[in-house]
């Protein structure tokens, strides 16, 4: 039996001396034979060596060829700053806190530049609207300076700028002119604040002046204070309470009827409290006993009345170093200052009425009213409130007091008149 496969004989196989291999004893070799192709199996990729603790490898890795202890450990990772963990999920990283304390940094810093910048334009812009009409440097022979800083304030009746209507509103008349209807020495120093009014019917001398409008040379003259103002305005009277009092007035500040109210108004009002009610007729001053708010005309009316005092022309003037301690109390209080629609339109109806000297600065003006805040008030000490001259009665100062009240003034000591 062939083990051949079927169809083939042991005739078909080839002679043993024809064969080449193992055994063979043919020198020529085989022919070469056409294999099967074998498609490649796809290899497996080596996983990633577990790891134990943090930072700590247990040298288990599959398809790993242990080599001893003599083998090569792996390198150490970079150091450097840390990296944010890895989110297999690609959430991006989150920013560091830093960051957002840096944003609010730079908007605070950007809120205090423009607060600072708005702060210096107001200021030169305010600085720029006052009405400079008045000039120190005319007044002739003025005594030299003392300790201290003195400003001359000054109410007059003027109506500028007030149509008939508001006239009658605030029952001011239409006479024509102006003349004092208020006059109040100011003295700022280190010994304290002092308001001094001077009645506007003192008896003082007029020295002799030339106009600086009408060139005219005015003659020295016993007058009734008020009269300076009327013969050549703020130069004239500036020069007669130089001349009196011995003091060197640094700045000069007036205010009309008008503006006095305006300024009233826009600062809301100013809250008055009477001991009993207070009438005059003249004035147009009605009020109750009890604290209550005046408006722009009130205190006008109030601060003009003059004759329910007993003391007339002293008591007024009472009433008015009280307004106006009042008024700048408010004008400086927190709701005020911080209140924009309060500060503004008060700042400019005090821009509109105020006249200074042409050397005042508005820094020179806040230290004004905030010196009328705590000032110690007193009038001019007198001898005789009835004293009679040719022009009427008239108030006499005492000289011997007064005297001591404008040296302590003048050496800036603190005043004991009157106490």
């Amino acid at each position: 039996m062939s083990d051949w496969p079927d169809g083939r004989t042991d005739d078909d196989q080839p002679r043993a001396r024809d064969r080449y291999g193992r055994g063979s004893g043919s020198a020529r070799p085989e022919g070469a034979r056409v294999m099967p192709q074998v498609p490649r199996q796809p290899q497996p990729q080596p996983r990633a060596p577990r790891r134990g603790r943090a930072g700590y490898d247990s040298g288990y890795n599959e398809g790993q060829v242990y080599r001893g202890a003599g083998a090569r450990r792996a390198a150490p990772p970079p150091q450097g700053p840390p990296q944010p963990p890895h989110d297999p999920y690609g959430a991006a990283p989150r920013r560091p806190r830093r960051s957002l304390r840096r944003r609010i940094g730079l908007t605070a810093l950007g809120l205090v530049v423009v607060l600072l910048v708005t702060s210096i334009a107001t200021y030169f812009w305010a600085d720029g609207q006052l009405r400079r009409e008045v000039d120190l440097a005319s007044v002739e022979d003025r005594p030299e300076p003392g300790r201290g800083t003195n400003y001359l304030i000054v109410g007059s009746d003027s109506r500028e700028g007030l149509t008939e209507e508001e006239q009658q509103e605030l029952r001011t008349g239409s006479t024509e002119g102006k003349r004092t209807d208020t006059i109040m020495l100011l003295h700022v120093g280190e010994n304290g604040n002092t308001m001094v009014s001077l009645p506007r019917d003192s008896w003082v001398t007029i020295p002799e002046f030339t106009g600086s409008v009408s060139g005219d040379r005015i003659p020295a003259q016993q007058q009734k204070l008020n009269a300076a103002y009327s013969f050549e305005g703020a130069e004239l009277l500036v020069r007669t309470v130089e001349y009196n009092t011995g003091l060197r007035i640094d700045h000069y500040a007036e205010i009309g009827f008008g503006g006095f109210a305006s300024v009233v108004d826009a600062l809301g009002g100013v809250e008055m409290c009477f001991d009993e009610p207070v009438q005059d007729r003249n004035s147009g001053a009605d009020f109750e006993a009890g604290c209550q708010r005046l408006n722009g005309a009130e205190s006008l009316a109030f601060n003009r009345q003059r004759y329910q005092e007993a003391e007339g022309d002293l008591g007024r003037t009472q009433n008015q170093q009280e307004f106006l301690g009042t008024l700048a109390d408010q004008a400086a209080s927190p709701s005020t200052l911080l209140n924009p629609f309060r500060l503004v339109p008060t700042m400019n109806a005090s821009l509109d009425a105020l006249i200074v000297d042409e050397d005042m600065s508005l820094w020179d003006l806040r230290a004004m009213f905030w010196a009328m805040r705590g000032a110690e008030r007193m009038n001019m000490p007198v001898a005789d409130p009835g004293y009679q001259t040719p022009a009427g009665s008239a108030v006499l100062w005492d000289e011997a007091q007064y005297e001591q009240l404008m040296t302590q003034l003048r050496n800036d000591e603190e005043v004991t008149v009157g106490r």
